[in-house]
């Protein structure tokens, strides 16, 4: 018998569900596909995250704070991909809205810029323009504004004698 074949009622899955938003937080989103790859039907998922809203085991402002910590601190990526990523968690834009308010442009700014200065020393290029190019790929990748790039450059003033 596999994983696949055991069967189990709603009340167990609440209680799996219960214990795993006690160690990590989760949005509705991953729960509800963690039900459906346990074979739940769209109702019986719904009741359980109802269930899990209510005994507060799943929030969204506080899945969505914790994420946006991690991945500005942590992982250091710009406020556009974090918003796109709480996006596919499905989370309301208005959540998404008032956690990014939270976070200054002087805390993103000083995260790019200590991104820009770390890749500045790797990048490999013929001329300053074409390692300047190269590092505004990468930080647009990582979510940040071009806008907040350029300024960031230009303030940097950066060039193969600078940032040893």
């Amino acid at each position: 018998m596999s994983k696949k074949d055991i069967i189990i009622s709603e009340d167990q899955a609440f209680l799996r569900m219960a214990r795993i938003c006690s160690r990590k937080e989760y949005s509705p989103f991953d729960i509800s596909q963690k039900l459906y790859r346990l074979g739940f039907s769209s109702e019986a998922i719904e009741n359980i995250i109802n269930k899990l809203k209510t005994e507060n085991y799943i929030n969204e402002e506080r899945f969505a704070r914790s994420f946006v910590n991690d991945k500005l601190l942590i992982n250091r990526w710009g406020v556009k991909k974090i918003e796109m990523h709480l996006k596919y968690k499905q989370l309301s834009q208005s959540v998404i809205d008032d956690i990014l308010s939270e976070y200054s442009n002087t805390e993103l700014n000083s995260s790019l810029q200590s991104i820009l200065i770390k890749k500045w020393r790797q990048v490999k290029g013929e001329s300053d323009y074409e390692k300047k190019g190269k590092l505004i790929k990468y930080a647009l990748g990582r979510g940040f504004k071009m806008d907040a790039i350029i300024q960031c450059i230009n303030n940097l003033n950066l060039n193969d004698n600078d940032i040893n």
